[in-house]
C-alpha cells in the first residue's frame, strides 16, 4: 500500500502514520528525517542540503526528489510505504506522481486529516506549552495554518481529481480517528 497522509501541523499526521507503518507493515517515509539522515551520512544529496540550509534557504524540490527516489529503491518499500508532510505543493505533487509512475510504484491512496481550525490552534498551542515554546502563539499558529491551506489546497484537489482521495475526520481519540483511516484505506488495500 502506497499511501500519502496529508493534514495541518497539529492534525495528528505523525502519530497516525506510525501506527499505520505498524499496521500496514511499510516504511513510514518523511522528508524531514530523510533530509537529516543524508545530512548526517554526509551523502552527495546531503552535502548539497546541508549548504542550502546553512544559507537560511528551502532545499529545493529536486533534490528532496532526488532522497525521495534513493529511498523508494530500498527493499523494504517494495511493499509500499506512507508518506507524510510531503508533497507540500501541487509542483511536488506532480513531480512525486511522475517518479511513481517511472519507477512501477503509482500512489494508492491519499488520506486528507481534517481538523477544525480552532482545535489545532488548541493542539499545537498546548504543544507549544508543554514544550516552552513561545513562538506557537495562537496567532502564528493561524499564520501558519493560513499559509499551509493556501499551499496545500490544490495538493488535496489534485488526489481528488486522481480519484485517490479520502478525508477523514481527525476530530476524536487517536484509538477513533486510526480505526477511521483503516475503514477508509480498506478499499483500496482490497482491490491492490
Amino acid at each position: 500500500m502506497r499511501l500519502v497522509l496529508l493534514g495541518a501541523p497539529g492534525s495528528g499526521k505523525g502519530t497516525q502514520a506510525a501506527r499505520l507503518k505498524e499496521h500496514l507493515q511499510v516504511p513510514h517515509v518523511s522528508t524531514g528525517d530523510l533530509l537529516r539522515a543524508e545530512v548526517a551520512a554526509g551523502s552527495k544529496l546531503g552535502l548539497e542540503a546541508k549548504e542550502i540550509m546553512a544559507r537560511g534557504e528551502l532545499v529545493s524540490d529536486e533534490i528532496l526528489l532526488g532522497m525521495l527516489e534513493d529511498r523508494f529503491s530500498r527493499p523494504d518499500t517494495a511493499g509500499g510505504f506512507i508518506l507524510d508532510g510531503y508533497p507540500r505543493n501541487l509542483a511536488q505533487a506532480d513531480a512525486l506522481d511522475a517518479l511513481l509512475v517511472r519507477i512501477g510504484q503509482p500512489m494508492d491512496a491519499a488520506v486528507q486529516l481534517e481538523v477544525p481550525t480552532e482545535l489545532l490552534v488548541d493542539r499545537i498551542a498546548g504543544r507549544a506549552a508543554q514544550e516552552g515554546r513561545a513562538d506557537d502563539n495562537p496567532e502564528s499558529v493561524r499564520k501558519r495554518l493560513s499559509i499551509y491551506n493556501e499551499q496545500t489546497a490544490p495538493v488535496i484537489e489534485f488526489y481528488r481529481q486522481h480519484g485517490q482521495l479520502t478525508v477523514v475526520d481527525g476530530v476524536g481519540e487517536m484509538d477513533e480517528v486510526f480505526t477511521r483511516i483503516v475503514e477508509a484505506i480498506a478499499p483500496v488495500r482490497e482491490m491492490g
